[in-house]
């Protein structure tokens, strides 16, 4: 595993997701206050963009614009139909305010 820097926290806006390319990855930023979590940006259900999505900061999930499925932040879990696989989440580290994202 190695840690690749993603900016700051305060690059982020909190409840806003944003799209992030890193070398041969597509990912998903969100930011909910302090805390910051980052998914695959393809819905598992369909191949559709989870950064144009909506982010339900009150229970962590972000729902992919195309057809309604809801994922888990913490996780990736898909938590409403129709989908029904995870999404690939990944670790942040967060060092004063300074973004780290762990790859497999």
């Amino acid at each position: 595993m190695r840690t690749v820097a993603i900016g700051e926290l305060s690059d982020y806006e909190s409840g806003v997701p944003r799209q992030l390319r890193l070398e041969d990855r597509v990912l998903v930023v969100i930011r909910i206050e302090d805390d910051v979590y980052i998914l695959d940006d393809r819905c598992s259900h369909e191949d559709f963009s989870l950064a144009e999505g909506d982010v339900n900061c009150d229970t962590l999930e972000i729902e992919c614009a195309r057809h309604g499925a809801m994922f888990r932040l913490k996780d990736g879990e898909p938590m409403s139909f129709p989908a029904t696989r995870p999404v690939a989440h990944y670790d942040v580290r967060n060092f004063d305010g300074h973004l780290e994202v762990v790859l497999p």
